[in-house]
């Protein structure tokens, strides 16, 4: 690993000379490139260097500890056991650094919410998930743009799609994508009985064409007029779109804008993002075939949260946490719960590729 680490720290110093060439700093395009890969790098070399640097305090304290001087010999015990607590945190936060980054966490993403079991109640619950993401992303100074949303008439929502775009979306919402159980007296119930209700939320990293190239001849496109709830005619045009991608039979249909253009390209965004994720599924599964434990793959069958309201409490079943901060999660304020969550999976990740290389 210290091999790896020196030739990292080489790197990190060969594109700090590179950004200092002027040939380079005159073309944008290199010099964008080369320093984003400075960036990427420089938290790593940070720890390293702060690393040797405990590491030779180390040493320095251990001599010291074998020495004549008693009053230096006293000093230096005191200071060897935080030498070592922040060496050994030191080297666990390099080797996180040293996994293979996801390609996709620096991506925007596609969030589709839709109203599972329960009625009125899931589509209410669907609507209090979006509004929820929705207000984390702004506290996050991301933007969210409504794609597509079919609403019911009492304030829920049967099914909504956005796009949440900004600096690491992805990496920061990746493991929401699930089945969201919430227990909760609903207002129409007179006996006071909680009903049990879901929701389906899945978060697909947002499509380039680079990423997914849709080949015209396997589209379908069928246009049609827009309509509202209870059948109201919205547009008496036919600027709804709706897109077929023949080889695997996946549709998409848009009819927000009143542009079948607007339409077309947001149809266009959902549909590579969808057809992207499915190839990233079949890879997973693919890595996963041989797996003993299939915790946290992503199935969208799994049942990865509940909400109760009765005892104020949100449990995450995959990794066995537990808050009881419910009203403050659904107004957006996530970021514990997705600390949690993203730090299990990163350590189990770290105990995957420990056993790989041991």
């Amino acid at each position: 690993m210290l091999d790896k680490l020196n030739a990292v720290e080489a790197k990190y110093h060969e594109l700090l000379s590179l950004l200092g060439d002027p040939a380079i700093q005159a073309d944008a395009s290199q010099y964008r490139t080369h320093a984003k890969a400075l960036a990427e790098l420089e938290p790593l070399v940070d720890r390293y260097r702060e690393y040797k640097a405990v590491v030779s305090n180390l040493v320095q304290a251990e001599e010291l500890a074998r020495g004549d001087d008693q009053d230096m010999r006293g000093l230096a015990l005191e200071e060897i056991p935080g030498l070592k607590a922040r060496s050994e945190a030191l080297l666990g936060e390099i080797k996180v650094l040293l996994l293979p980054k996801d390609p996709n966490d620096e991506k925007n993403v596609v969030l589709e919410i839709r109203a599972g079991t329960g009625g009125d109640e899931a589509a209410l619950f669907a609507a209090d998930l979006f509004r929820m993401y929705a207000r984390y992303a702004e506290r996050q100074g991301w933007r969210v743009e409504t794609l597509s949303s079919n609403e019911t008439g009492v304030g829920g929502i049967k099914e909504v799609i956005a796009e949440i775009s900004g600096k690491n979306v992805y990496s920061r919402l990746k493991y929401e994508s699930g089945v969201h159980r919430v227990q909760r007296v609903p207002a129409t119930e007179a006996s006071g009985r909680i009903h049990t209700s879901t929701a389906t939320v899945a978060v697909l990293p947002e499509a380039e064409e680079v990423d997914i190239q849709i080949d015209a001849k396997d589209l379908r496109i069928d246009t049609f007029c827009s309509s509202g709830p209870g059948g109201q005619s919205v547009n008496t045009t036919y600027s709804a779109v709706r897109l077929t991608h023949i080889p695997t039979g996946m549709v998409v249909s848009q009819q927000d804008e009143k542009s079948q253009i607007k339409n077309k390209a947001k149809a266009m965004k959902v549909l590579r993002a969808r057809l992207y994720e499915m190839e990233m599924r079949k890879q997973q599964e693919a890595i996963a075939k041989d797996r003993k434990s299939q915790v946290g793959t992503g199935e969208r069958s799994e049942k990865i949260r509940t909400y109760n309201f009765p005892q104020n409490r949100i449990t995450d079943h995959r990794i066995n946490f537990t808050t009881h901060r419910l009203p403050d999660v659904l107004d957006g304020n996530l970021t514990e719960l997705i600390d949690e969550v993203v730090t299990f999976f990163t350590a189990e990740r770290l105990k995957e590729a420990t056993a790989v290389t041991s």
